[in-house]
């Protein structure tokens, strides 16, 4: 009973953290230096790192497809035009129209990947015992 407790809080805390790392990554998505889209580049790789951070020190695919729901479902929150007409984030500019667009597959695409990528750790332990 204990350790199922556990993990149902280790999955909120994964889509709450994973929510948090959304919102910013959808907020700093459209900042760019020139012709270079560094905030999506940024937010990719913070995404990146924390689903993969999920998923190994966790050792729970779960955990890393919950962090990935949080992104997923922040970047959709935001991304919506509120009820008196004023969105979160600003309408891109005309020839960054990619980036947004770009972004709302991110987090999708991150989550299956890291969430689905195959265990290979049990590859290395039968290498490294016959080397002994």
């Amino acid at each position: 009973m204990g350790s199922t407790v556990l993990r149902i809080v280790g999955w909120a805390v994964a889509l709450l953290v994973g929510a948090f790392y959304g919102a910013a990554g959808t907020v700093g998505q459209a900042f760019m230096l020139g012709p270079v889209p560094v905030g999506l580049v940024l937010a990719t790789i913070g995404s990146a790192a924390l689903l993969i951070a999920l998923r190994t020190l966790t050792g729970d695919r779960v955990n890393a497809l919950f962090g990935g729901l949080g992104i997923t479902a922040a970047t959709f929150l935001f991304s919506q035009v509120g009820p008196g007409g004023s969105a979160i984030v600003a309408a891109p500019t005309p020839g960054t129209e990619w980036v947004p667009l770009l972004w709302t597959i991110v987090g999708p695409a991150l989550m299956a990947l890291v969430a689905f990528w195959p265990d290979l750790s049990h590859l290395r332990a039968p290498a490294a015992s016959a080397q002994s």
